[in-house]
């Protein structure tokens, strides 16, 4: 239980911390990133009045999670996808709603009463645009064609409660391809979602494994049920070459990755992973200093590297400065200890029944 608390924790914060400092300097081109902060790019956090902001990238995860522990405790799992489904949904809504002036309505998940976690900052008006209709996509049946990234960490939750969900590894893969399908339905961004389930998996199983057989496995294995993965693959397939390519800087091959469609920020976070060494201040910077999407790719590579790592790889001074970092904590050691610690036994913990039993009733 130890070690599965470490991890979660470790994929909740670096997630956080990724998104955080890449925030900062997201969607801005790689000449203004150096301009502003010499050649080397963004070496840490640029804060505001002392704390590093989130984003909808780690507000997403979070709600995410918070949904899908909602349903595991009314005793929705039980292997069936479309009544984990409903609780995602609903999540994931509710976060939608603070991000608007929508009219207000009931709340379900403790998170929409943590300020940090509803403040107006998503990456993704048209998936904003998406989730405020009645009807959302799906594998099957795209509304919705948008490879954004921007509900790509809505997976890291799924893959995190792999063994509560009570799915195959296959199945859990498509859960992830169906939640970033009910916003995004273009192939290129629920195949990536995807991918990254699978890859989060396989980094929690076996931490010390080389990433590049991992990549591949995964390739392996989405691929089985995914026949749109071509470009994705290519450009995981890129990502490790110039990983191994020695007259390529990080920022020469964060360029040459894009690193702005849900596919390429993939890439870029897994370039980030397999060149870093296993540190996550080099991840960092790797990650946030290109002319793409750099919270997404630090988020995830953050969460990547949590899964290797643990939280205790992450340096303090990160940790410090990050306003949602209490919440964050909070809500990986339910996913670690309580949703196991309750299952079969009468749910008379208060503040568990608080959370996830009573809310919305």
């Amino acid at each position: 239980m130890a070690q599965r608390q470490d991890k979660n924790r470790g994929v909740l914060l670096g997630l956080a911390v990724g998104d955080a400092m890449g925030h900062t300097v997201d969607r801005r081109s790689l000449e203004e990133i150096c301009s502003d902060y010499g050649p080397n790019g963004l070496l840490g956090y640029d804060l505001v009045n002392g704390y590093a902001d989130i984003t909808s990238y780690t507000q997403l995860a979070a709600f995410t999670a918070n949904g899908l522990l909602l349903g595991l405790t009314r005793g929705q799992s039980k292997g069936w996808i479309s009544k984990l489904m409903r609780y995602i949904t609903l999540a994931i809504r509710e976060w939608s709603r603070s991000q608007t002036f929508s009219l207000p309505e009931k709340n379900y998940c403790w998170l929409s009463g943590v300020p940090e976690m509803k403040r107006k900052f998503c990456m993704d008006n048209r998936m904003l645009d998406a989730l405020s209709k009645e009807n959302l996509g799906s594998v099957d049946a795209p509304q919705y064609r948008s490879n954004h990234p921007g509900s790509l960490t809505t997976v890291i939750p799924i893959a995190l409660l792999r063994q509560d969900l009570e799915l195959t590894p296959s199945d859990v893969d498509r859960l992830g391809a169906e939640t970033v399908a009910l916003t995004h339905g273009e192939p290129e961004a629920y195949v990536s979602a995807a991918a990254l389930t699978h890859l989060l998996q396989l980094l929690l199983q076996e931490p010390n494994a080389p990433i590049a057989e991992l990549v591949q496995q995964t390739i392996d294995a989405v691929g089985l049920h995914f026949s749109q993965g071509g470009k994705l693959w290519e450009l995981l397939q890129l990502a490790l070459t110039l990983a191994v390519s020695p007259n390529v800087s990080p920022m020469e091959a964060m360029q040459t990755l894009s690193c702005r469609t849900a596919a390429e920020v993939l890439a870029g976070a897994v370039y980030t992973v397999a060149t870093c060494n296993r540190d996550f201040d080099t991840a960092m910077i790797t990650a946030v200093n290109h002319s793409g999407r750099s919270s997404a790719v630090g988020a995830i590579a953050g969460a990547m590297l949590g899964a290797i790592l643990g939280d205790e790889a992450l340096p303090e001074f990160y940790l410090e400065s990050l306003e949602a970092a209490a919440p964050l904590t909070e809500l990986a050691d339910d996913m670690s200890a309580g949703f196991s610690e309750m299952v079969g036994k009468s749910l008379f913990d208060m503040d568990w029944d608080r959370k996830y039993l009573s809310a919305g009733k």
